[in-house]
């Protein structure tokens, strides 16, 4: 088991959403030494910036959480954009860190990486059983490269990277961007600004029939902490709460605990995504003792108060 409090530990993108909470984690754990790059300073998709990061802040242990990232609006527009920059940033980091002899990197990677029709709940074995959905297959294929990559390392070099697979994730400080953000902050923002605006319905993507699986953040991000103090195996690990929503329930859910009566109005001719998503989570907890604390019920209601404070303040 690796102590965290001992070791310099670089969080890439530990200013965004997920690596703030990672950030957090480290420090409740004692971790005194944790460097947050940020873009200005370094750009990871830049070989000699990667290579300066390293010098400079001589980390023990990085984990690799940046990524160019949104929901299936964002991914359709630019998903050139999306493929090169997450391949790049990871491949270069990978080869990067190990010419420098890093101890450990914890690879970030993403449930977009499974196939579309992944049998239910998604097993790491079925990774590869077929193609990722349309609308984030750069995406997720991007960020599923560097799984061979960390494998093929550890198998030649001896190099220690591991990679985890967290689901869909949520919770206070998401992105609220209404061009770029997820379904349930998206959700959120529409119908607060519906009940501000004193609308009587809301328009929805898609038909409700898909299914999503969410993640607290702060529980991704424990999660994150335990597998870098004690998983040091080449398979992936999914990281989830092990249980599926409809998105027309999460639409309903939302509307209740944010106030909106009114009609949901549902525009079939924009996608629904990935038909079905849940994670099979047993691995994780058999390997480093992962289990999500927090209901889904609470989480939103905590992401829901923070969006509402925000927007006041």
């Amino acid at each position: 088991m690796i102590d965290v409090k001992t070791k310099r530990i670089v969080v890439t993108g530990g200013a965004g959403f997920l690596g703030r909470a990672v950030v957090s984690t480290l420090e409740r754990r004692g971790c005194e030494t944790v460097f947050v790059p940020r873009k200005k300073e370094y750009d990871l998709t830049e070989r000699a910036n990667i290579q300066r990061m390293l010098r400079e802040l001589r980390p023990d242990i990085i984990v690799h959480a940046a990524g160019t990232v949104g929901g299936i609006g964002a991914n359709r527009a630019t998903p050139g954009t999306f493929f090169y920059e997450n391949a790049i940033m990871g491949i270069e980091l990978i080869e990067q860190a190990r010419r420098a002899g890093l101890e450990k990197l914890v690879i970030v990677g993403t449930v977009c990486a499974y196939p579309k029709f992944s049998p239910v709940p998604f097993r790491e074995d079925d990774l590869w059983s077929g193609y990722p959905e349309e609308t984030n297959a750069a995406y997720g294929i991007a960020k599923k490269s560097l799984l061979v990559q960390a494998q093929a390392y550890r198998q030649e070099f001896g190099f220690n990277a591991i990679y985890l697979l967290p689901v869909n994730l949520y919770g206070p400080g998401d992105n609220f961007d209404e061009k770029s953000s997820h379904v349930i902050p998206a959700l959120i923002r529409k119908f607060l600004e519906a009940n501000e605006q004193k609308k009587n319905s809301v328009v929805v993507w898609g038909t409700g029939t898909a299914t999503r699986e969410f993640l607290y953040a702060e529980d991704a991000a424990e999660g994150i902490v335990l597998a870098t103090e004690k998983y040091e195996g080449a398979e992936p690990v999914n990281l989830g709460s092990g249980s599926e929503i409809s998105v027309k329930d999460l639409v309903q859910t939302l509307a209740h605990l944010t106030g909106f009566a009114g009609r949901i109005e549902w525009d079939s001719s924009k996608p629904d995504g990935q038909p079905r998503r849940q994670l099979d989570t047993s691995r994780a907890e058999r390997e480093f003792g992962f289990k999500a604390k927090f209901s889904f019920e609470e989480g939103l209601r905590k992401t829901i108060e923070w969006y509402r404070t925000m927007r006041s303040s």
